[in-house]
C-alpha cells in the first residue's frame, strides 16, 4: 500500500514509517517543509523524491496517516484541500495543550479525530489510532507492550488500519465508532501522568479477557 505520512518528519511519523517500510509498504513522507521531508525520506532509506509537501503526499497516496501535534492539525488538514477524497486517513493526533499535558483537554468537537472528520468532510474516512504508542519505541526494533485502539464509523476501514498496525508489529482492536476516539485520546494524558508519577518511560494499555 502507498501510505503518506502527513507531518512525517516528527518522531511518531518516522517511527510508523520505518516499521511500515520494513513490512514492504511504499511510504511517502509529507511535510510543510519540502527540504525537511526529503531529508527524512533519505534518513529512512527512501529516495529523496519520496519526500513531498503535504498536499502532494496526500494526492499521491492510497491511504494517509496524520502525525502532527494538535496545534498543527487544523492548518495541515486545510492545506491538503480535497486531496484525500475517497481515501482513508488515520488520525493519530492527541489534543495535548502544553504546559498542562497531564490534563485531559478534548476539543469542542469531542475529539481530535472528530475535528479531522469535520474538516475533511464525508468524502474522507477518518480512522483514529496510534495515540497511546511510544514514538520513541516505534523507531526501534523493540517489541512494544501496548495495544492500539482503532475507532471509526466503517468496519472495513477499521480492518485496514488493524492490518497496518499488525504490519508495524502491534496488536490492535476494534474500539467502536469514531466518537469513541475521545477515550483513546484522553488516555494519552493519563499515561503521561502515570509515567511522571511512577518514573516509567513507556506506559501503555493492554486489552485482556477470554
Amino acid at each position: 500500500m502507498k501510505i503518506a505520512i502527513l507531518g512525517g518528519t516528527g518522531s511518531l511519523g518516522k517511527g510508523l514509517s520505518s516499521r511500515w517500510i520494513k513490512a514492504g509498504h511504499d511510504l511517502i513522507i509529507g511535510s510543510r517543509d519540502l527540504s525537511k521531508a526529503q531529508e527524512v525520506a533519505v534518513e529512512l532509506g527512501l529516495d529523496a523524491s519520496a519526500g513531498m509537501l503535504n498536499i502532494d503526499a496526500a494526492s499521491h497516496c492510497e491511504l494517509a496517516c496524520l502525525t502532527v501535534p494538535f496545534a498543527h492539525q487544523e492548518a495541515t488538514l486545510l492545506s491538503i484541500e480535497g486531496a484525500l477524497a475517497d481515501k482513508i486517513m488515520i488520525d493519530a493526533t492527541v489534543p495535548l495543550m502544553p504546559p498542562k499535558v497531564m490534563r485531559v483537554q478534548l476539543p469542542i468537537e469531542g475529539s481530535a479525530a472528530l475535528k479531522a472528520q469535520s474538516l475533511l468532510g464525508e468524502s474522507t474516512t477518518v480512522i483514529s489510532a496510534f495515540q497511546n504508542i511510544s514514538a520513541e519505541l516505534l523507531q526501534t526494533d523493540a517489541d512494544i507492550d501496548c495495544d492500539v485502539l482503532v475507532a471509526g464509523d466503517f468496519i472495513e476501514a477499521r480492518n485496514t488500519v488493524i492490518s497496518l498496525a499488525k504490519d508495524a508489529g502491534l496488536t490492535a482492536w476494534h474500539a467502536g465508532p469514531l466518537c469513541n476516539s475521545a477515550a483513546a485520546e484522553a488516555l494519552t494524558s493519563i499515561l503521561i501522568a502515570i509515567n511522571k508519577k511512577h518514573s516509567l518511560a513507556h506506559s501503555g494499555i493492554r486489552i485482556t479477557g477470554h
